[in-house]
């Protein structure tokens, strides 16, 4: 089923927009490790709505309950569930039922896969609100991962048209934390102002806006992924693509390798302090699908947020006529600040699944 990851660490993901409540399971999470509350609701708070004029005034404190797995603050082993309640839906701002489909939306599609049975209220288990145990789960992925030295670190290197720097060309030694703190993470400084005059236009003009997210993992060994089918590229692609909206996956020079040579490309090899290194990163720490020790840098496009108040053409699903629809309710201009925390979490889901893996087939 499409709601369902992994096979070391299995992750299943449940709930509608505008039920009851989403949520998430996870088997085969390690035993013992005592969860951070502090930075677990720090971390949903970065990805929870209402926070400012660039977000949905849709507010929900996004309080996960933890149902099973974890005693005392200390993971158990055994199945790790947990809820999130729906308190703030407003399923009439999408009417009575699927008639007027909503360009770039799931509307129609889920409408014919499920047959007409879909919960299309909100965009039901189609909509970003699902994000919000992803990161839940990501979160306790990421606190595992830290304790093993392996950090993750992401940034909107570009928004509208105003860019931001590369992890490439920075220091990956540096300790990027305090881009969590950053309502709008960028690496250079006076960036953030000029990204959110873009998005507050887009809103005033009843549009949206999207750009592109970069991600660096640091910390990870040699030897993580595998050939073909679960390579670290098709695990985390996986992983990107499963996020809304998302609609591009690169790594490291991406689609800049097609300009270059093979003798610019490759990335040389030499011992440093007794170890394999590159003296270059142009393939993102990763050759053949397997983690060579380097940082993995990718990047992620983000299309601008479909649900947009100006006027755009549809077809009425009732009638079988083509009409005009402007959407209604509460949505963000720009998904990108929101989008960072589900990048990184999706990014530790995926780790650690490859980690797991890894182990699994040490002798």
């Amino acid at each position: 089923m499409s709601s369902c990851f992994g096979q070391h660490l299995k992750l299943s993901l449940f709930g509608q927009s505008h039920g009851e409540a989403i949520g998430v399971a996870m088997d085969g999470f390690p035993a013992g490790m005592r969860i951070d509350q502090a930075r677990l609701a720090a971390e949903m708070a970065r990805r929870a709505p209402g926070q400012s004029k660039m977000t949905t005034s849709r507010k929900e404190p996004d309080q996960p309950e933890i149902l099973s797995g974890v005693l005392n603050g200390v993971t158990t082993g055994q199945p790790l569930c947990a809820v999130i309640r729906n308190t703030n839906t407003r399923s009439q701002d999408y009417g009575d039922g699927v008639d007027l489909v909503r360009p770039g939306h799931a509307d129609y599609t889920g409408h014919v896969r499920y047959f007409g049975f879909e919960d299309w209220r909100g965009g039901g288990h189609f909509s970003g609100r699902l994000t919000a145990p992803i990161v839940f789960a990501g979160a306790l992925c990421s606190q595992w991962l830290e304790a093993q030295g392996v950090k993750i670190a992401c940034h909107i290197q570009q928004l509208g048209t105003v860019k931001d720097a590369s992890f490439m060309d920075r220091d990956p030694s540096v300790d990027y934390a305090y881009l969590k703190g950053m309502h709008l993470p960028v690496l250079q400084g006076g960036l953030d102002s000029d990204m959110e005059a873009q998005a507050l236009a887009a809103r005033e003009e009843g549009d949206s806006i999207g750009g592109v997210l970069e991600c660096m993992i640091t910390g990870l060994p040699a030897g993580l992924g595998a050939p073909f089918f679960d390579s670290m590229e098709s695990v985390i692609s996986h992983l990107m693509f499963s996020i809304p909206a998302v609609k591009g996956v690169e790594f490291g020079e991406g689609f800049g390798f097609a300009a270059l040579r093979g003798s610019q490309a490759n990335d040389p090899f030499r011992m440093e302090q007794g170890g394999v290194v590159t003296v270059s990163n142009h393939s993102g720490g990763v050759n053949g699908g397997i983690t060579n020790g380097m940082p993995v840098i990718f990047r992620c496009a983000v299309r601008a947020t479909p649900s947009i108040a100006q006027k755009q053409d549809t077809v009425s699903l009732k009638t079988g006529e083509n009409a005009e629809l402007a959407v209604r309710g509460r949505h963000d201009p720009c998904i990108l600040p929101r989008a960072v925390p589900v990048m990184e979490a999706m990014t530790a889901i995926g780790l650690m699944e490859m980690w797991k893996e890894r182990a699994a087939c040490v002798r």
